[in-house]
């Protein structure tokens, strides 16, 4: 995705530095030959069963990135009303959306019913009420897929755990099938699936392949009870590369998915989002100022112009991202260094204890930055979020221009 040429770190073909020139910092930019690829090894790897993908918005949903995986023959994973609106935006079939999520509001519901979305993923008893109500309402069927927690552990970072008990999503397998009883009576409801998502960040195949065994058990008996689904949805969470861990095997996952589906009539659905996108992408940040430690034991810190409210998941998950020179041709010996912004918080950092060589003026790139960045950030300390930037091959195009204070006082007014 990313590496140096005559010492200039390269996205493609296009030198990160002369990105930098053109449109400033801080900058998030994409890869599309890598967006291209991992969504060709994924389809890839589940060749072996009827599968479709829905590309979940929440991971980046800027409108191109959305276009580009339309492109691939994607549907999309939402979770608002707002993500809804972001796929009709980008010219894709809201008939290939699939509407996750544990707080869906009335307003959110109606529009999916008015497009005629695929399907609702539902996570509640009073949810499945209220979905009902307002397709009777709107003289519309709408089709259900129950969410199932299926109480397996994903192995993986509290926060991102989904599977278990004690996580607000999803449903028990025992409520799971009243429910189903319920929509099968519905005149308003369609059941047509099942759904479960048991975390990010999974990087063996085992929790994933309990949890589908866990699926397998209730859709044979819903099936002798004569309701008959027609798709299975897996969800996402498969884990990759930031640091050290071992990414999922998607070959392997996708054999042994290959293998259980064996003879079944369903389609398998799949909602990845991290995978397709964080290690195609960067933050581009500039270094404002060296704080060489006075002593040994004081800390070195580079403080660059992209900060927590750029990317969140360092001070929120103590996630790792490698951190890399956009230039490489000094001789300067390395140093221990703390990456830090400009935020008033001491948790704001991107990057800690790097061993680095750094000047002021010196351009970085935050590694594995395609996902869960642009999404999560934010207007804290009155800052404008970044630009974001495609490269395709050797040219680079803005996909979003750099927020402004004006874009953020337009929405406010002085009292009166």
């Amino acid at each position: 995705m990313v590496s140096y040429k005559d010492n200039q770190l390269h996205m493609e073909e296009v030198a990160l530095a002369t990105i930098a020139e053109a449109v400033g910092t801080p900058s998030y930019v994409y890869s599309k030959r890598y967006l291209d690829e991992a969504v060709t090894a994924l389809k890839a790897a589940f060749a072996g069963t009827p599968t479709k993908i829905h590309y979940s918005v929440k991971a980046n949903s800027n409108l191109s990135i959305l276009r580009i995986m339309a492109t691939h023959g994607c549907g999309f994973d939402i979770v608002s009303g707002g993500e809804l609106s972001r796929v009709v935006a980008a010219g894709c079939d809201p008939a290939d959306v699939i509407f996750s999520g544990v707080g869906k509001t009335t307003e959110e519901i109606d529009y999916a019913i008015k497009l005629n979305i695929h399907c609702f993923n539902v996570e509640s008893e009073q949810e499945l009420s209220r979905i009902s109500e307002r397709a009777e309402n709107l003289h519309k069927i709408a089709a259900v897929s129950m969410r199932v927690n299926p109480n397996v552990d994903a192995q993986t970072h509290p926060y991102i755990s989904t599977g278990l008990r004690e996580n607000k999503f999803g449903v028990s397998v025992d409520v799971a099938r009243q429910l189903y009883q319920q929509a099968s009576e519905d005149p308003n409801l369609n059941p047509t699936g099942v759904d479960c998502h048991i975390g990010s960040q999974i990087s063996r195949t085992e929790p994933l392949l309990e949890a589908l065994t866990n699926l397998l058990s209730l859709v044979d008996e819903l099936d002798r009870s004569g309701i008959k689904l027609e798709h299975i949805d897996l969800g996402g969470g498969m884990g990759i590369r930031y640091n050290d861990e071992d990414p999922l095997d998607i070959e392997s996952y996708g054999g042994a998915v290959a293998q259980l589906l064996s003879g079944r009539r369903q389609t398998i659905f799949l909602e990845p989002g991290r995978s397709l996108t964080a290690n195609g992408g960067v933050l581009l940040t500039r270094a404002e100022y060296t704080k060489p430690g006075a002593s040994d034991d004081i800390p070195n810190f580079a403080v660059v112009d992209a900060a927590m409210n750029d990317l969140i998941r360092p001070a929120l998950y103590q996630a790792w991202h490698d951190v890399l020179p956009v230039k490489t041709q000094r001789d300067a010996a390395m140093t221990t260094w703390q990456i830090v912004g400009p935020i008033c918080e001491s948790g704001d950092f991107l990057a800690k204890d790097r061993q680095l060589s750094i000047e002021q003026g010196d351009l970085l790139a935050v590694i594995s930055a395609g996902a869960y960045g642009m999404v999560q950030a934010s207007n804290y300390n009155s800052r404008g979020r970044p630009c974001e930037i495609l490269v395709d091959g050797d040219t680079f195009s803005v996909i979003r221009r750099r927020e402004t204070i004006s874009d953020q006082l337009r929405l406010e007014r002085e009292q009166l």
